[in-house]
Formats: structure tokens, C-alpha cells, sequence
């Protein structure tokens, strides 16, 4: 890794480990700790979704005219300020107003940072670039959450304050270590001729390889993301008698696999298919939901059904790690030259979309309809193997598996669909 890259990757590490503090704690606060009640702690987790994809459009626009580190530096300052005053706030109103800021400057971090790897690698190194995110930011909420549960007390708000100004300082540390950051200079879509205003948006929604995978990126972070700590979690205590202190070991076995897994299968991973390697999720996704099924709706003692619910966190976990040096690099790889932070944002805005819609169908599913809540999303993980499948037949060789590029010279790792199919014939 250059400096740039080592910086980029510590700043992820960074921004993950301030979350990872008050993310956890963030509906007792609100409800419990300032007595704002359940409706508005609900509408603070909803506040978060709004902003992320009211701002996400933007984002990638600005991205694309101004570079990523200038918009980054611009979110870490509002999710610094947005985090300090959650932590201050005590009426309904500031709390939403406050939580409003905070999303949207998390939210517009993802691609920028994103785009900055991109920048600072190839086709060949991006893999392992974005496995190396994944796990930093794993490492670091998980990291940060266990300190803020040492840190916090329910009986005092000034416990919460704390919680909230660390936060915001990780965020203003971040915004020193970034501002040194001398990523490789990307090409501007001005210098692109005959490129409106809005072309880029029309090149994006007629891309169709990029619109498969916004999809398969919906159902993915739909299936799984979007249940973990609603839907999963509430058919876990509802149909198999999981206690809270379970819950919490699956959680942590999930965090646990991808810290342990994720280089091993970054190893299997480069040198295959990209959509082979998607597909293998949906399986692994299917048997996850299978032994999730098991837990709720067999018939064996509660140890066993508690060992099958940990053993669903952790499959998917395994699934996670595989994603991640393959989902991201492909929608960067999509891109055409100048365009990446439209492409990751367009790819974040699909994600925030899924994780908002995602607690709200699977919650109450989860909680009182068992069986048809397991196989329905069962089939949702056959589904992304079925997508992954087809969108192999939208890439080209290189795009599917980059390890064939390996004696190719790629600038930036970025060029356009057409222009890498011309090359190859």
C-alpha cells in the first residue's frame, strides 16, 4: 500500500470506530435516556434512511465535478457537528435535526472514500483494497462498540455525551489524517466532450450490467443487511426462544468470522468469477436461512436451537467476507473514466434503500409470521444466486474476473465497458 492508500484505510478504521460507540445506543438514548419516547427514537432510525437518500444524488455529482476528498471533508465536518449536538439535544426537534445532519454526512462518506480507493488502486490491487476496508471497518464497530458498552450508563444523559463528542472527535481526527491524503489525480468529466449536465446520469441508467447489479445490490443488502437487527433478530427471540445475551454471541460471531475469514477467502476469491463468486452467497445465504429455520421451527432443545441462530450470524458473515473484495471493485470497474463517485453513489443510494425498506417488511414478518418470514427469504437467497448468474452474461471477461487483466496496462482501473470489449477483440 502507498501512503495514500494506508491513510484512506486508517480513516475508514477511524470513522467505523466513532460509530461503533453510539450506533448501538442510539434508541435507548433517545426513548429512554432523554424520555422522547419509542415513536421519536423511530424516527431518528428513520431520519438516518431520509437524509441518506435525499443527499446520495447530490454526492455523486459533487464527487464527479469537485473530487472525493473535498466532499469528504465536507461530510466528516457535518456528522462531527450532527454528533456533537445528538449528544446535546433534549427536545424532539434538535434530536431529528441533529440525527438529519449526522446521516447525511455518513452517508456521503461511503462514496467518497470509496472513490478514493478506486483512485489509489487497479483492477489488480482493488480486491484486496476494498477487503482491507471491510475488515478495518468491522474491526473498528466492533472495537468501538464495546467501549462505548463499558462507557455508558443508562441513568446519566452526560454518560451519552460523551459517547456522542467521541464520536465527534473521531470524525474531526479523521478530517486531519484525510486532509493529508495525496490521492492520484482522476480524470474530471468535464474533460469529457459532448457530456451534459445530466449525461451522466443517462450513461448510468443505460448501463445495463451497472442496473443488474443496483439490483442484485437491493436484494442483497435487503436479505441480509436489512435483517440483522430487525427481522432476524425479532423471529430469533419470538420463534426460538433466543435470549439477549445470544443475540449479542451472534452478533459477535458474525463480526468474529469476518475478522477471521476475510483474508483466507479474499485468497479464493481473486482468482474467480465475480458472479460465481455472488451466486456462492446465495447459497451460502440459502443454508444460513435453512439452520435459521431449524432454530425457530425445529423441534431440538433450546442449546441447540441457540447454537443454529449463532451459526446463522456466522454463515452469513462468511457471506459478507466474500462480497466484499468483489461487489464494490466490479461497480468501480463499471464506471467509465471520470465517473466512479456517481457509480458508488448510485450504488449506495440502492443500499440505503434496501437497509430502510428492509427492517420494515422483515420486523413484523420476523416477529409473528415464522415460517413464511424463513422461506420467504430462503427464495430471496436463491434469487441473488439466479441474478448473480445472468449479470455474468452483462460483463466482460476482464470486468468478471480482473486476475485475467494481470499483463494488461489499466489506467485507474476504470475504463469503459465498450473500450475494454474493443480491446479484448
Amino acid at each position: 500500500m502507498g501512503a495514500a492508500m494506508r491513510r484512506i484505510h486508517v480513516g475508514n478504521a477511524l470513522s467505523a470506530f466513532g460509530l461503533g460507540f453510539t450506533v448501538p445506543y442510539l434508541y435507548v438514548y433517545v426513548a429512554q435516556v432523554r424520555g422522547l419516547g419509542s415513536m421519536t427514537a423511530g424516527l431518528v432510525l428513520a431520519v438516518f434512511a431520509v437524509a441518506a437518500l435525499i443527499v446520495l444524488p447530490f454526492a455523486g455529482r459533487a464527487i464527479v465535478r469537485r473530487g472525493p476528498l473535498p466532499v469528504l471533508l465536507i461530510a466528516l465536518v457535518t456528522a462531527a457537528l450532527g454528533a456533537l449536538s445528538l449528544g446535546l439535544s433534549a427536545s424532539a426537534a434538535t434530536v431529528l435535526l441533529s440525527a438529519a445532519a449526522l446521516g447525511a454526512g455518513q452517508a456521503v462518506m461511503q462514496p467518497a472514500l470509496a472513490t478514493m480507493i478506486v483512485d489509489c488502486s487497479t483492477t489488480e490491487t482493488r480486491s484486496r483494497a476494498f477487503a482491507m476496508q471491510f475488515f478495518l471497518q468491522n474491526l473498528g464497530l466492533g472495537v468501538g462498540g464495546l467501549i462505548g458498552g463499558h462507557l455508558v450508563d443508562t441513568t446519566s444523559a452526560s454518560s451519552f455525551t460523551l459517547l456522542f463528542a467521541i464520536e465527534a472527535a473521531m470524525f474531526l481526527v479523521l478530517v486531519a489524517v484525510m486532509a493529508t491524503v495525496r490521492a492520484p489525480r482522476a480524470p474530471h468529466v468535464e474533460a469529457v466532450p459532448g457530456r451534459a449536465a445530466g449525461g451522466s446520469w443517462k450513461q448510468l441508467l443505460g448501463n445495463r450490467a451497472m442496473m443488474q447489479v443496483c439490483v442484485l445490490g437491493f436484494v442483497l443488502f435487503f436479505a441480509c443487511y436489512g435483517q440483522f437487527e430487525s427481522g432476524l433478530s425479532a423471529y430469533g427471540v419470538e420463534a426460538a426462544g433466543i435470549t439477549t445475551s445470544a443475540l449479542g454471541t451472534a452478533l459477535a460471531a458474525n463480526t468474529l468470522m469476518i475478522v477471521v475469514a476475510q483474508f483466507a477467502v479474499l485468497k479464493f476469491v481473486e482468482r474467480r468469477k465475480r458472479s460465481r463468486v455472488i451466486a456462492a452467497v446465495g447459497l451460502i445465504w440459502a443454508v444460513a436461512w435453512a439452520v435459521a429455520g431449524y432454530a425457530g421451527l425445529g423441534h431440538g432443545s433450546q442449546t441447540m436451537a441457540t447454537a443454529a441462530f449463532i451459526s446463522t450470524y456466522a454463515l452469513f458473515g462468511l457471506g459478507e467476507a466474500m462480497l466484499s473484495p468483489t461487489l464494490a471493485p466490479l461497480v468501480a470497474d463499471l464506471a467509465p473514466t471520470g465517473l466512479a463517485g456517481q457509480y458508488n453513489s448510485a450504488f449506495a443510494l440502492v443500499k440505503q434503500l434496501a437497509l430502510a425498506i428492509g427492517p420494515a417488511v422483515g420486523g413484523p414478518l420476523g416477529a409473528s409470521l415464522h415460517a413464511p418470514y424463513i422461506v420467504a427469504f430462503l427464495l430471496f437467497s436463491l434469487g441473488i444466486t439466479v441474478l448473480a448468474v445472468r449479470l455474468g452474461r452483462q460483463l466482460t471477461d476482464v470486468q468478471n474476473q480482473p486476475s485475467l487483466a494481470r499483463s494488461r496496462v489499466v489506467t485507474q482501473g476504470r475504463a469503459p465497458a465498450d473500450a475494454v470489449a474493443a480491446a479484448e477483440a
